[in-house]
């Protein structure tokens, strides 16, 4: 990640590094899921990474990288259409709401864009922080990013800061009892257990980062 913007080319890499994340982690996820819900998130990993990588092999960026997201957004939710498939094609198209028109991405509007994609997925979702769901690392991570790009901070610090509210995010739910969705249902099981939604937001995350 640049330290000042992101160009449509690094965008395309970075979403290259979740494709590839997602992928090298679908067997983790599946397991994380069986324990606490239908089993099936590696697979929607997958076919998350399938459409990803599809659309992003078809398509090269142009000037408008908020089209290039909002526009990958719609290539998930047809890709994979499940419950997290959903999710991430709601956050996305919010996202690249925020950066229609941009031929580069800066720290203001990454962090504008990120904050959209979690308030997008929290009312998709109907979770909030301390249900135990993937925004648990997803809104203390955008968090992070935003208030180290307004101290300005470089993207990579920046983005640094991200992941480690993110897995300090997934650790902090982790002895809590699930609330929404599958896991909700198996209720004081899912206490002690990471959950499958937060593993997969940290995947993602470390990916874009580049730490992975």
């Amino acid at each position: 990640m640049a330290e000042s913007t992101v160009s449509g080319a690094e965008l395309r890499d970075a979403i290259r590094r979740v494709v590839a994340a997602l992928k090298d982690n679908s067997d983790r996820l599946t397991e994380l899921d069986q324990a606490m819900g239908d089993g099936d998130l590696g697979i929607t990993a997958k076919k998350i990474a399938n459409g990803l990588e599809t659309y992003i092999d078809d398509t090269a960026p142009d000037d408008d990288l908020g089209k290039y997201v909002m526009t990958a957004g719609m290539k998930v939710n047809s890709a994979a259409p499940s419950t997290m498939g959903t999710l991430i094609a709601s956050g996305l198209m919010r996202a690249g709401r925020e950066a229609k028109g941009r031929a580069e991405l800066d720290g203001a509007t990454l962090a504008a864009m990120f904050r959209a994609a979690v308030q997008g997925i929290q009312e998709r979702g109907k979770a909030k922080p301390g249900d135990k769901t993937l925004i648990d690392a997803l809104h203390p991570a955008a968090e992070a990013f935003a208030e180290a790009v307004e101290r300005g901070d470089g993207l990579q610090a920046a983005a640094r800061e991200m992941v480690a509210a993110a897995e300090k995010g997934l650790e902090s739910v982790t002895p809590l009892q699930s609330r929404i969705g599958r896991a909700g249902w198996v209720g004081e099981r899912t206490q002690g257990k990471v959950d499958p939604g937060c593993a997969f937001a940290v995947v993602v995350l470390r990916a874009l980062a580049g730490m992975d």
